[in-house]
């Protein structure tokens, strides 16, 4: 239910569905050109201080997990995995009360092979493997989709998303370990 307007998530025209689909669209459009690869982005890393909003864990001591948020205004706000990380998008009114998307400057992930941070809209995303991260089972983030399916394959994943695909009910369902 929506607080502001009192309307079914359902039928309410901003669910967090159409947050993520707008997102990805934009991104490819700053993405234009970038046939099969996730670009390199330039991030700030995080602190030894540095926590992750979602769950409070530091971030900097998992440097091959870390996904990373930048505000048009300069604020950085960094993550230990890419599940917090689109936690995070499908709910900033409790994250980030007032801010939108819109003000989102650059977003990236850990690239599971290169560990190199990628444009996160870009990315492939395995989901229901058996490697862990922080926080448990995760999306875990590829530049290409060769190396998505070698991991897939490698580490019995289940599938690949782009990130316009992944859903609140994904996410929920990796916390559960359901897949």
């Amino acid at each position: 239910m929506c607080q502001t307007c009192q309307t079914p998530d359902a039928v309410h025209p901003v669910n967090r569905r159409s947050v993520l689909q707008v997102l990805a669209i934009a991104a490819s459009g700053m993405a234009a050109g970038k046939a099969a690869l996730a670009k390199p982005v330039k991030l700030p890393a995080p602190g030894p201080r540095d926590t992750c909003p979602v769950c409070g864990m530091f971030v900097a001591p998992y440097p091959y997990w870390v996904a990373t948020v930048v505000w048009r205004d300069g604020k950085a706000v960094h993550f230990d995995g890419a599940k917090d990380f689109f936690k995070y998008l499908q709910d900033l009114k409790k994250y980030e009360p007032g801010r939108t998307t819109a003000e989102i400057q650059a977003m990236g992930v850990t690239d599971y092979y290169a560990t190199g941070r990628i444009d996160a809209a870009s990315a492939y995303f395995v989901i229901g493997s058996d490697v862990l991260g922080p926080m448990g089972h995760e999306l875990v983030p590829h530049d290409t989709p060769a190396d998505a399916k070698e991991f897939m394959a490698d580490h019995n994943g289940k599938r690949i998303l782009r990130f316009g695909e992944v859903t609140q009910a994904m996410l929920v369902g990796l916390d559960g370990g359901k897949f």
